[in-house]
């Protein structure tokens, strides 16, 4: 389905940001554009039973709102869904909806797993495992490329991390896939949330094997580590291991659907890349600003503040666009433009402060992996069907991309040859 531009009504307040068909066939630039110049802390009216939330759009906005965890709490949910129902039930247990001194604690715990040299080896990893997909999807000439390719890079980097068995990951994809987001726009609010069950008790039982035979993986060592002196309960641990393999995956897989449907948009961009005119770091990091898979992320006010001369009130729920932010001219010279040599570009899709994502190296390091095997063993692609949208109020991005890809036979030859695969 390919979107359309949004003409902005007289009364924005028509549009709805609650709804993922808002999303999925149109274009809200104007409108961002718009809450960016004009209502900059806007008040989002209630819809149906919900109650009705501050938008903010402003990229010094976004930041700041980020960085103050005194005045604004992720404890009463952190995406619209469970802002807007009331809280979240993993709350003070799960770090992405924990604040304070367990926060600490948690984050703390899971950094030495996720610092840069002990990701070592899962980087190296990343390598392999990246160019041989590509190597095999151009050889085919023909695939979804969401399927084949950028599914399978994501999942099995977590999962590795996680120590989740290889014949399990396919059954976790799919889960994941149906906790945040849909490919069908049926699926019910049910469907999410059986899901969501499925994995917590996936890796309830996985916790209970590892606390029985450690081993070197994240679940061993969240279930034997302590915070505050005390052992993570079995609760902590599960909800910690199904924040990880949900996060581990969105924004890294979303970002490289896109960055291939992208290309094929700006074959200016595609050809910097290809003949080695623009850096792999450059490329990825506005491949990441471009795509801002995450749309949103959300706090509720403990106090009440002022911002743009209007009072949050406490108990109100903020949410703060990533993609209006990655979007704002004050801060990106022509931002609607991608442009692989962007410098400065420091966008928030990862977002920022305390509740920065904890797997950003991981993710940088998927996205460089695919883009340097797509400028090695492809010359080119092109979309040769209908892609698919997801459907979700917080996740933006594709879930299916039929491409035809031309190899680059010398590349692929010299790869054979190096692996000792016979032609």
């Amino acid at each position: 389905m390919t979107a359309h531009t949004l003409p902005i009504p007289d009364d924005i307040s028509t549009i709805n940001l609650t709804d993922p068909r808002t999303y999925e066939v149109n274009d809200l630039s104007e409108y961002w554009r718009q809450l960016r110049t004009t209502r900059p802390l806007y008040w989002h009216p209630p819809v149906g039973d919900a109650p009705g939330f501050w938008v903010v759009s402003r990229y010094a906005d976004v930041m700041a709102l980020y960085k103050d965890n005194k005045k604004l709490t992720s404890e009463k949910g952190n995406v619209l869904v469970t802002l807007l129902a009331g809280g979240d039930s993993a709350a003070g247990k799960m770090l992405a909806v924990t604040d304070g001194a367990m926060h600490r604690g948690l984050r703390n715990v899971l950094l030495k797993s996720f610092s840069p040299q002990a990701l070592k080896p899962i980087v190296d990893q990343i390598r392999v495992n990246t160019t041989r997909l590509v190597v095999d999807a151009a050889r085919r000439g023909e695939c979804d490329f969401a399927a084949d390719v950028a599914e399978q890079i994501p999942l099995n980097t977590i999962s590795d991390l996680l120590g989740v068995p290889a014949a399990d990951r396919e059954f976790l994809l799919k889960l994941n896939k149906s906790a945040l987001s849909s490919e069908d726009a049926d699926q019910s609010a049910t469907d999410a949330w059986l899901a969501r069950n499925e994995i917590l008790l996936y890796f309830s039982e996985l916790v209970a094997e590892r606390r029985a035979k450690p081993t070197e993986d994240v679940i061993s060592v969240l279930a034997n580590s302590m915070v505050d002196g005390k052992p993570l309960t079995e609760e902590v641990i599960v909800l910690n291991c199904y924040s990880l393999i949900l996060g581990g995956d969105e924004t890294s897989r979303l970002s490289m659907i896109d960055s291939v449907q992208t290309f094929t948009q700006y074959p200016d961009q595609w050809e910097l890349l290809r003949d080695g005119k623009v850096t792999l770091e450059s490329a990825t990091e506005e491949v990441l600003r471009w795509a801002t898979p995450a749309m949103h992320f959300g706090r509720r006010a403990v106090t009440d503040m002022e911002l743009h001369g209007q009072v949050i009130a406490a108990g109100d729920v903020v949410t703060l666009w990533n993609n209006s932010a990655n979007r704002d001219e004050e801060v990106f010279a022509d931002p609607y433009a991608f442009d692989l040599n962007r410098s400065p570009n420091k966008h928030i899709t990862f977002g920022y402060g305390p509740h920065f994502c904890l797997g950003a190296y991981l993710g940088r390091a998927e996205v460089h992996a695919l883009l340097d095997a797509l400028r090695t063993y492809t010359t080119g692609f092109e979309i040769t069907g209908e892609p698919q949208r997801i459907h979700s109020n917080f996740l933006t991005g594709l879930s299916r991309l039929p491409v035809r890809i031309q190899p680059n036979e010398a590349a692929i030859a010299a790869y054979d040859s190096d692996n000792g695969v016979r032609s």
